[in-house]
């Protein structure tokens, strides 16, 4: 009996010693103190100040929109505010991703955060006026005052006044008396930058067919994009087929 209550007793004394001998320190990986190796917190975390990116950290916008940074907020552990300053700018006028960082320091270090702004051409960046200079010729007339508005989709769009048709030197009375017509529409589907104007064709009061495709690109600053088009047009006096190329300018 004496012999088990001696191993209790030395039990008990050695947990209390690995008890007492554990390591004591900052547990909290957060703080600029943190020890791995401490198996106790002893309450001496230091921490630097925490940021708070105001409003999306990453977002999207079209380019030529005006852009405001929110801004960043900072406290400290104690819940008391500190300054926050702020490197980098957003060139909304421009297509590219743009980076703002923000750093508040405090006698226990600095923390920074970064707020990411992805300008791009976006499909409001399509719709609009537009002034068009080409070297199509006669055989592909381009309106040159189109107007592009949303079409049936978020990835479509309508060129309303596609074309401007002119024979002057074979006037063309159809037997209902109309003359034939100008203008017309063009569909078209873009993805950022690019716009596709897949195979379609205009005809022209039943005198002539006009068919056409298209590719092209929009510029960086969101104001201007050139269409490449292959067409073949069988309209009287102006009939020809080939490739063209038409460049859009926003007004």
């Amino acid at each position: 009996m004496k012999k088990l209550l001696l191993l209790l007793i030395i039990g008990f004394i050695g947990t209390i010693l690995v008890t007492s001998c554990k390591k004591k320190g900052c547990t909290d990986a957060t703080a600029t103190n943190y020890n791995e190796k401490a198996k106790k917190d002893d309450g001496s975390c230091l921490y630097k100040p925490f940021i708070n990116v105001i409003g999306a950290s990453d977002s999207t916008i079209s380019v030529g929109t005006s852009f405001t940074d929110p801004g960043a907020t900072a406290t400290n552990k104690d819940g008391s505010s500190a300054n926050v300053t702020s490197i980098g700018q957003v060139n909304s006028s421009t297509v590219g991703d743009y980076e703002i960082t923000y750093s508040s320091t405090n006698e226990n270090g600095t923390s920074t955060a970064k707020r990411t702004v992805h300008v791009v051409v976006g499909l409001d960046n399509w719709i609009a006026n537009w002034v068009v200079s080409s070297d199509c010729g006669a055989a592909f007339p381009l309106n040159n005052t189109p107007t592009i508005s949303l079409g049936t989709n978020s990835n479509t769009l309508v060129i309303d006044g596609m074309f401007s048709i002119s024979i002057p030197s074979i006037p063309i009375i159809l037997p209902n008396g109309l003359t034939i017509a100008s203008g017309g529409t063009a569909n078209a589907t873009v993805n950022g930058a690019t716009i596709i104007v897949p195979s379609q064709s205009y005809d022209a009061a039943g005198v002539g067919t006009i068919t056409y495709s298209g590719t092209g690109t929009m510029n960086a600053s969101g104001n201007e994009f050139t269409i490449t088009y292959t067409y073949n047009n069988d309209l009287p006096a102006i009939s020809g087929a080939g490739q063209c190329t038409a460049t859009y300018t926003k007004q």
